[in-house]
């Protein structure tokens, strides 16, 4: 077989104009093409190699920055970098830290307007946390790489499914830090080191550890030895899953319910599993909780729904101000948990939790809800990336309306599509919206939008505006390719 040809290296010298919402320096060649170079920021002048070509733009890597931006600043990881090897964990070290906030506020605002033809009124101060070691949920890819000197423990390499080469890490919890060279030390010394892909790590509010090895082959008796023991020695609670997440459990019953995480303004602590979904980010997930509960400007007469509830990480705190909460979430499991989560805090008289498909609901079951409730006076959203967007269309149809909308989103282009529906279809105003950096250095954008209900429009379908909005933007990013991001 003839060896394949090397493609000989194509480099091209441009000025960056901005960063697009993976956090690459967005520039035009001189064919007026648009190219997206990681590692670039806005106001540079860069050499960059080219990486791919397709008709409409390019993709690069940095390969020399000729004048630099005055808020590019040494990462502080020595892992991080834009070339092959380099950790995918994050993206945004060689940019400021209030840079990267004021970058994700003009990302929530564009994509509102692009995609969604809306404005808040006003922009809400950006919420800060740690901007190094917040990290306390991770899955971390377990490899056995005999190039590399056998087992490595971390995320994966930049748009690679590679395991970066981690000795440390600076945005994971630092007890976490100190047991990736052990991890692989102990990865190593087991017999089922080729059957177990991934550990994945959770650590509570007051640093409880538990480390998930999602085994492939069940471990011998030697092994579940060296297991235990590496968790006596480094205080982690040992945890096996065979199959899927459902199947985690601890190898030592009583460590079955020991994670937990605090939310002290409304003394409220929420027990956890380590496969759950919980915000990475404790200290910011305090403070954005005491900042939608006061966005919603509950009373103590309120009656509340809480949708896509979870574990309660909104319900419960909302019960210690409201006259009723009720919690909607698609995972019979989870309302399960929330239940007694509400139970174990005092709060069962003031909550209900309903197990109920998100992704169909209709007008009907919101006049349903309404009816069961006798009235609904806030409504928070807290969805996954996907969205709410049947939510919003009942919320825009129905002419029974809370007098205030919490909207928390993980995702600004669902945001702004479902703010769309809202506004442009049911007269909703969204009164504020703003930033929560809860994945500093990565290009994750978490925010929060306030509606209030207006007089409803003559009815123009929101998709309309959508088109038109997306007729005026230009080139946009191509999906993204990266091999890591933010959960």
């Amino acid at each position: 077989m003839a060896k394949r040809k090397e493609k000989t290296p194509e480099y091209f010298t441009v000025d960056v104009d901005r960063l697009d919402q993976e956090g690459r320096g967005v520039a035009r060649n001189d064919e007026g093409k648009v190219v997206f170079i990681e590692g670039a920021l806005p106001g540079e002048r860069v050499t960059y190699e080219r990486l791919r070509s397709k008709p409409s733009y390019e993709k690069g890597r940095v390969v020399a920055v000729h004048r630099e931006s005055v808020q590019r600043v040494k990462p502080a990881c020595p892992h991080f970098g834009i070339g092959p090897g380099s950790c995918g964990g994050c993206a945004m070290q060689h940019l400021e830290a209030n840079a990267q906030v004021a970058y994700k506020q003009k990302v929530l605002m564009d994509t509102l307007w692009h995609i969604g033809r809306v404005k808040p009124e006003s922009v809400l101060p950006a919420i800060h946390g740690p901007a190094w070691n917040y990290r306390h949920r991770a899955r971390l890819t377990v490899r056995d790489v005999a190039k590399k000197g056998g087992v490595l423990v971390g995320f994966h390499e930049k748009a690679s499914s590679y395991v970066a080469d981690m000795t440390t890490c600076k945005i994971l919890t630092k007890n976490v830090v100190a047991m990736l060279m052990p991890m692989r030390e102990l990865v190593a010394s087991l017999s089922i080191r080729q059957r177990l892909p991934q550990i994945e790590v959770a650590v509570g509010g007051d640093s409880r550890t538990a480390l998930v090895f999602r085994v492939l082959e069940a471990p011998t008796d030697d092994d579940m030895e060296k297991l235990l023991a590496f968790g006596r020695e480094h205080g982690a609670d040992i945890w096996l899953q065979p199959k899927g997440p459902e199947t985690a459990h601890a190898v030592l019953p009583e460590n079955e319910h020991a994670l937990g995480l605090s939310l002290s303004e409304f003394g409220v602590r929420i027990s956890f599993k380590p496969t759950d979904f919980t915000q990475v980010n404790h200290a910011l997930n305090e403070t954005m909780v005491g900042r939608a509960v006061r966005l919603l400007h509950v009373e103590p007469e309120h009656k509340v729904a809480d949708f896509f509830c979870g574990l309660g990480n909104f319900t419960l705190p909302l019960a210690t101000k409201a006259a009723k909460v009720i919690g909607i979430e698609g995972s019979e499991g989870l309302v399960a948990r929330a239940r007694q989560g509400a139970a174990d805090n005092g709060l069962a008289d003031k909550t209900e939790f309903v197990a109920r498909n998100l992704f169909t609901w209709t007008e009907k079951d919101w006049d349903e809800l309404w009816d069961r409730m006798g009235g609904i006076d806030r409504v928070l959203i807290d969805p996954p990336r996907e969205g709410a967007i049947e939510l919003a269309g009942a919320l825009a149809a129905t002419d029974r309306r809370p007098a205030r909308i919490v909207y928390v989103s993980c995702n600004p282009a669902t945001l702004a599509r479902d703010c769309a529906k809202l506004h442009h279809e049911g007269g909703w105003h969204i009164r504020a919206a703003g930033i929560m950096n809860m994945f500093p250095h990565t290009g994750h954008v978490e925010s929060i939008a306030v509606l209030e209900p207006g007089p409803k429009p003559e009815r123009r379908p929101a998709e309309d505006l959508q088109t038109e909005a997306a007729q005026d933007v230009p080139a946009e990013t191509p999906a993204n390719e990266t091999a890591e991001t933010a959960e």
